[in-house]
């Protein structure tokens, strides 16, 4: 029993240690300039369940494990928004039996972010769930729409999952409802004019301007119009593709790529990509002033 009790108070020592040197680290960084918005392609949660032996859905809970903690040593840094790209259109090309274990674990830790332990309650996140929804089962969109009914009022900090999302469907999407949106104003204006012949070359010219579709219109219909630009994508594994991920949002992103497998990714990994991130901020800021 003494040993046992002793066991457990060097547990919690190493994890006050372990905060207090989080937290010395995190006001070093933050003399320089602190991401607003990370963005994480979560890479290898496959490979990484091969290298162990694993099953694959071995590799999909330890991946979850990992994001966990990443979550918190942002949002510990200050950064308020962070999204991660969790299931992919293309993903529903997968086995399906591999596709049917994702999307279980999906729904058991969506349904786990309403516990009251949740990091969610601790952090005071609000989760939006970031795709084409209808593409879900049905019990997983469901518990995507409660989570994010539950946590509306919460204001500290952002989580975005993408979750069915591929950034072309993202773009098309945008540019359909900018169009039907457009398409429904027009008419609204249309049925107001009065019938005769001088009004109606006027409204026909009017018309013709209106119809078009500017860049701030399809910008609002984005599914990641919720959101600012993200300042970081991580994607681990040593990948440097986007993989259909954010690309109308990331034209002056700094992308990094640790070797490090997802269930791999650890605190020195986050340290060094925001130090590589201040370094390339000012080169960053400059180009987008160009623009």
């Amino acid at each position: 029993m003494e040993a046992m009790c002793s066991t457990l108070r060097n547990c919690v020592n190493k994890e006050k240690l372990c905060t207090l040197t989080r937290k010395c680290i995190f006001r070093i960084l933050s003399v320089g300039p602190i991401p607003n918005h990370i963005a994480f392609i979560m890479d290898g949660n496959r490979r990484y369940a091969r290298n162990y032996n694993m099953n694959e859905g071995e590799g999909h809970r330890s991946g979850f494990l990992a994001l966990m903690s990443m979550l918190q040593y942002c949002y510990e840094l200050g950064v308020k928004y962070v999204t991660i790209y969790a299931f992919s259109i293309d993903n529903f090309k997968r086995k399906p039996q591999e596709v049917e274990k994702v999307m279980d674990l999906m729904q058991e830790k969506i349904e786990g972010l309403l516990k009251e332990e949740s990091f969610v309650k601790s952090y005071g996140v609000r989760v939006y769930f970031i795709g084409n929804l209808q593409l879900l089962r049905e019990p997983v969109r469901l518990a995507a729409e409660k989570a994010m009914a539950a946590t509306c009022k919460n204001d500290k900090a952002v989580l975005l999952i993408c979750l069915a999302y591929t950034s072309t469907d993202e773009i098309v999407h945008a540019v359909q409802e900018a169009c039907n949106e457009r398409r429904a104003e027009n008419e609204y204006l249309n049925s107001k004019e009065v019938d005769n012949d001088s009004s109606r070359v006027i409204g026909e010219k009017k018309n013709d301007m209106e119809c078009a579709i500017q860049l701030a219109d399809v910008e609002k219909h984005m599914y990641m119009a919720v959101a600012p630009d993200p300042d970081i994508v991580v994607r681990t594994s040593g990948e440097t593709r986007l993989s259909n991920f954010l690309l109308w949002q990331t034209t002056y992103c700094y992308l990094y790529s640790p070797s490090a497998l997802w269930p791999e990714i650890s605190f020195r990994h986050l340290v060094w990509g925001v130090l590589n991130y201040q370094r390339a901020q000012p080169y960053l800021e400059k180009k987008k002033k160009q623009c």
